[in-house]
């Protein structure tokens, strides 16, 4: 499903640049995420692969390509778990898991995470997500939805499954900052952190990308055209819906 013109409302600025060039899976450099969705892509791939205090990360290089990361984002990344006492670096040497438990809440995070399951986490989802779509339709700059449409588009160009759902963590966090409520943004950030780190790699993935005629293209795209339109119960219907789907998916 391709995002015309015709969505009606402002388009972003940069609707005049030439058109983007065809999907490629090779050599092609992820699309921007913001430090937010990194960090939980990060702290997701950290909890999966379950690292052990003192255990060293992959190289950057690695982690870059293993979690769909410009390198400026994931150093971003990297830094906030260095300030949190996650983790530590040395030159030379690599990155390396603290052995200190760290005593921030983001700690207890981690410790929270270990203990609920994918179908607790998507009951939270299911209860929040659809409410605060509701307060994007009606509260949504021209600005957030044309941010919103370039996501869209690029997700759709995702070269690789990693990069695809660091955009679609974006997507998520975009609408709730359309909802103009710091204290909504706040409680999607600490239940997207954990949906990331309790859910990451439970689902199989077919090929290397994301398919054209992938279901949460079209879904999103339904979400985006209802809080365009100002329609604050259908937004809320449409985002329901691709819970939904995305529950049936995961825990299917």
């Amino acid at each position: 499903m391709r995002i015309g013109p015709n969505f009606g409302d402002t388009m972003p600025d940069d609707q005049n640049a030439p058109p983007l060039p065809p999907r490629a899976d090779a050599e092609r450099a992820p699309a921007s995420v913001s430090d937010t969705s990194a960090l939980a892509q990060l702290r997701a791939y950290i909890a999966d692969r379950a690292f052990q205090p003192g255990e060293r990360l992959p190289p950057e290089r690695i982690l870059c390509l293993d979690l769909g990361l410009k390198r400026a984002e994931l150093r971003r990344a990297l830094d906030s778990l260095e300030a949190e006492n996650r983790l530590w670096r040395h030159v030379g040497k690599g990155t390396f898991l603290s052995e200190t438990p760290p005593t921030t809440p983001a700690g207890d995070f981690d410790r929270l995470a270990h203990q609920v399951s994918p179908a607790d986490v998507m009951r939270a989802r299911a209860v929040l997500e659809p409410a605060i779509a509701r307060e994007a339709a009606l509260y949504a700059s021209a600005a957030a939805i044309a941010k919103l449409r370039v996501n869209l588009e690029r997700a759709e160009r995702a070269a690789s499954w990693r990069e695809y759902e660091a955009l679609d963590n974006d997507f998520h966090r975009l609408i709730a900052e359309s909802s103009g409520s710091v204290t909504l943004l706040a409680l999607f950030d600490q239940l997207n952190t954990l949906r990331r780190m309790v859910s990451w790699g439970r689902v199989v993935r077919a090929g290397a990308c994301p398919p054209l005629d992938h279901s949460s293209f079209a879904e999103h795209a339904d979400i985006v055209a209802e809080i365009a339109g100002r329609s604050p119960d259908m937004a809320q219907a449409a985002m329901r819906a691709h819970l939904r789907s995305v529950a049936a998916r995961l825990m299917g």
